[in-house]
């Protein structure tokens, strides 16, 4: 099963796709630019692999703390993936892997299973 994350969050936009043989990764300016046009970014990630959103078994979303039009953006995005692809998603913080030093995104599916971070959950942690 094929896994996307998605950190939009943090100070850079950072897509990674975790396959069974293969791990690939973006980053790019956070801009409001790059927020707009979300989709055709994770589109053309997804094509340069090979990839469609088809072949997405589970996303894993960033929800902060961070950048709100980043958060919004993403979550937004993966809930329509959620509704009209039926691609299970898992939001998470890295506040919620307590004790856990040195996270790597290539982590964070485990982690989620590890803390359980329940699946189709969204609840957004917002820098003020």
């Amino acid at each position: 099963m094929n896994k996307l994350l998605i950190d939009i969050a943090s100070e850079k936009m950072f897509l990674m796709i975790i396959t069974k043989d293969d791990i690939y990764n973006i980053t790019k300016e956070n801009t409001k630019i790059n927020y707009e046009k979300l989709t055709l970014i994770v589109k053309d990630f997804l094509y340069s692999n090979n990839l469609k959103i088809e072949d997405i078994g589970k996303i894993y979303v960033n929800r902060g703390p961070g950048s709100f039009a980043g958060i919004r953006n993403s979550l937004s995005l993966v809930k329509a993936w959620n509704v009209s692809r039926r691609i299970d998603y898992y939001c998470y913080s890295l506040k919620d892997f307590k004790d856990q030093k040195d996270i790597k995104y290539e982590d964070i599916p485990n982690l989620c299973d590890k803390f359980k971070i329940k699946k189709n959950l969204i609840k957004p942690i917002y820098l003020s």
